[in-house]
């Protein structure tokens, strides 16, 4: 059990009393206690306590539980002593953030919680720019029923968007992008099978292509987005850094591919598809991004974009890298949500059973629920485990 445990209970029940008019939340003193470490198991012993407290604090008037909430303060958590979200750093001159969804299947809950709602939290503090992205230049996993789903999703949690984006309709920006790393000599067109240049990243020597002439690349790029060229697998423009990083994930890294799918939305209209780390370097460059709330699994493409950046001589934006929460018995994989559907096991997006966008909102759900469960998690790297069941508890406190 926590550490001061009746205290950190009084203390959170004050502070949130004090935020709201006098009156306590259970839900934000257990989300707060989740963050001192609580664990699941010990919420049924907890609560009580927790509902004992409000309701003695609830009999003092609003300067009582402020010089009450001096006594306590001291020992709560700095994430959990103020309101709202943590300031950000170098937000004096502007914020411009983004929220990157993938046309693959239904938002969900995971997408929000993650990266999505603290990035619009903070456009609401600063009253900042706000772009949603929607990151399509992977034909293959690209649905078109997704496009005018995610713009509806987003109109209802986050209310207030500065500008959608369609990545697919920049392709010739990230072209101009990927011929100027060719003219730096910062890429090169790479003939070598996979498995071939595998072996060179894992030996880290060289691979022959890299000593192809700038004039040569430009002549091969050409080839790529020529019909008559290359075919899908035969070519791929990649970053020259350094093969003998310590990393392998770093060693000369693709930017681009032949991939001849048809697109939902362009159709056949391109063959060279560039991949995500070019798309979003370019996207964060050209939209002048300032700061960037990104899950810890976005590690290694950060570093790869900051090369790019490093190219063009841009500064890179503030990033933090969120802790991810994982729930032991929700359905989030997009894959998974959209096959349900198809195959009947699910009504539709908005089946009462799923975590998507569209179903809490069904339910009867606010974004300021979730508004204030992002608030009082704040920006940390901690992963969580939680279940849905003690994750809706909180969230149907929020929603009261």
């Amino acid at each position: 059990m926590i550490k001061n445990i009746d205290k950190k209970i009084r203390g959170y029940a004050l502070k949130n009393a004090i935020a709201y008019g006098g009156k306590a939340n259970p839900g934000s003193v257990v989300s707060a206690l989740f963050n001192e470490g609580l664990k699941k198991s010990d919420v049924k012993e907890v609560m009580p306590k927790i509902q004992k407290v409000i309701k003695e604090i609830s009999k003092f008037n609003l300067d009582e539980q402020k010089k009450e909430y001096e006594k306590f303060k001291e020992i709560l958590s700095e994430r959990e002593s103020r309101e709202g979200m943590p300031e950000l750093p170098n937000a004096e001159k502007g914020v411009v953030m983004r929220f990157r969804p993938a046309p693959s299947g239904p938002l969900h809950i995971g997408n929000m919680i993650g990266a999505g709602l603290p990035t619009y939290l903070y456009i609401k503090k600063y009253s900042g720019k706000f772009y949603v992205i929607i990151d399509d230049t992977n034909p293959e996993k690209t649905l078109f029923e997704s496009y005018e789903n995610i713009k509806r999703d987003c109109d209802w949690m986050f209310g207030n968007v500065t500008k959608y984006v369609v990545s697919s309709d920049r392709i010739d920006l990230y072209y101009a992008y990927a011929v100027g790393l060719i003219e730096k000599n910062k890429a090169y067109i790479c003939e070598c099978e996979p498995e071939k240049f595998k072996e060179f990243s894992m030996k880290k020597t060289n691979c022959p292509c890299r000593k192809k002439s700038i004039k040569e690349n430009i002549k091969n790029w050409e080839k790529m987005l020529d019909k008559k060229g290359y075919k899908e697998g035969e070519a791929v423009l990649r970053f020259k850094s350094d093969m003998k990083d310590p990393n392998p994930s770093m060693r000369d890294f693709p930017l681009a591919r032949i991939n001849t799918t048809k697109h939902p939305m362009q159709g056949d209209k391109y063959r060279v598809w560039p991949l995500m780390n070019l798309v979003v370097a370019v996207d964060d460059m050209d939209f002048e991004m300032t700061h960037i709330i990104r899950g810890k699994d976005h590690k290694d493409n950060a570093e790869r974009q900051k090369m790019i950046f490093d190219v063009f001589k841009k500064k890179f934006p503030w990033t933090f890298f969120i802790g991810r929460i994982k729930f032991k018995d929700l359905v989030l994989s997009k894959r998974k949500l959209t096959e349900g559907i198809k195959s009947g096991e699910f009504s539709g997006e908005d089946d009462p059973r799923l975590a998507t966008v569209i179903s809490l909102k069904k339910r009867g759900y606010k974004p300021e629920a979730f508004y204030k469960f992002a608030e009082e998690r704040g920006l940390t790297e901690v992963d969580k485990v939680i279940s849905s069941g003690d994750f809706f508890k909180i969230i149907d406190q929020f929603n009261k």
